[in-house]
């Protein structure tokens, strides 16, 4: 019946100690079905948590009662009464972002089931500006990415290029330049424009989650400007990025064996470094083993060779991507006639 992420507060806020008797009997009422009890319950838990002691568990367990209240309004459908007590909660609990945050958001999403458009949009903002370190505000961003590229991407991109600067310090910059760099390219065909917003999240934004994203999509942008030597220095870039992953114990990038192999197209096709891409393609195997691509490298690996003006060697991994993929998309075509333009009988 409840959101998850809001049913995941609750039981975070509601676990402490100091949990009060007026929340459990509104829970308890609200698990079996007694919606008007649990009403009253929440409405007396806003009352009665602030005689918590401890400011930590207060504070959760006031959150927790307002937002539980308006949040089972909502879910029965009371929906312009949980919208006024989404309000209540962001001036009640001014003192706890991320509860006020969590209403801010809840009202924007409620005002569009409504139809109200410019409060919807009025609370996205709202949550953007107002909560800039919350992880709604990134919902919000989102949204109006979504909601409004279409709609009025002019408007948009100067909204969110106005927040640029005063938000540069707070933990949704860099949802703001990805989100600029999207728009730049997509609705208004500007990728130089992207690129520039890319660079800046890469520069700004080390430990960003869209750090990887904007290494990746920031190459891609550069070669379509004509700017190979860019393209490698952001995959190399990105590809440090697996040494810091190993040394870390932390995830790896989903772009690494991609930018493991487009490194070696560009060295090979655009800088004519056939050398270097060889050496680019021999090592996506190794260091990614559970990769989709080792057949493409090996092929691509073969190509390299072939344009490096070692006939022998190409004919071997053409041998090798046959015995070895044999099931490989290249084994349809492009390898059959690489292996007869080379004269290969193995």
């Amino acid at each position: 019946m409840r959101r998850v992420a809001a049913l995941a507060f609750a039981l975070t806020a509601c676990s402490a100690p100091a949990q009060i008797r007026d929340l459990r009997a509104a829970e308890s009422y609200e698990a079996a079905g007694q919606h008007k009890h649990a009403l009253q319950a929440y409405r007396a838990a806003q009352q009665s948590c602030r005689e918590v002691s401890s400011k930590r568990k207060r504070r959760q367990a006031c959150a927790a009662a307002h937002l539980q209240h308006a949040e089972l309004l909502a879910a029965i459908g009371r929906t312009r009464e949980a919208v006024t007590a989404y309000h209540k909660t962001e001036t009640v609990l001014s003192d706890n972002p991320e509860a006020s945050a969590r209403a801010s958001f809840a009202s924007a999403l409620l005002y569009e089931q409504l139809g109200d458009d410019e409060a919807h949009y009025k609370y996205l903002w709202r949550t953007i500006t107002h909560y800039p370190n919350q992880e709604f505000a990134a919902d919000a961003c989102k949204r109006l990415l979504f909601g409004g590229r279409k709609r009025a991407p002019k408007q948009l991109r100067t909204a969110f290029y106005g927040l640029v600067g005063p938000l540069a310090n707070t933990k949704i910059a860099d949802n703001l330049l990805e989100a600029l760099a999207e728009l730049e390219e997509v609705e208004f065909q500007s990728p130089k424009t992207a690129l520039h917003y890319y660079d800046l999240l890469i520069e700004t934004h080390p430990t960003s989650g869209f750090y990887d994203d904007a290494l990746w999509h920031g190459a891609r942008l550069s070669r379509s400007l004509d700017d190979a030597a860019g393209a490698v220095r952001r995959l190399r870039q990105l590809l440090k990025t697996r040494v810091v992953a190993l040394g870390a114990g932390s995830y790896f990038s989903v772009w690494l064996d991609n930018a493991q192999l487009e490194l070696g197209i560009v060295l090979r096709d655009d800088l004519r470094d056939y050398d270097g891409a060889i050496k680019a393609f021999t090592t996506l195997p190794s260091h990614y083993p559970a990769s989709i691509l080792k057949d493409d490298a090996l092929f691509e690996r073969a190509v390299a060779k072939a344009k490096a003006g070692r006939k022998n060697d190409a004919c071997k991994d053409l041998t090798k991507l046959q015995s070895k993929y044999n099931d490989s998309k290249y084994e349809i075509e492009r390898a059959p006639q690489l292996r007869t333009a080379l004269g290969c009988t193995q």
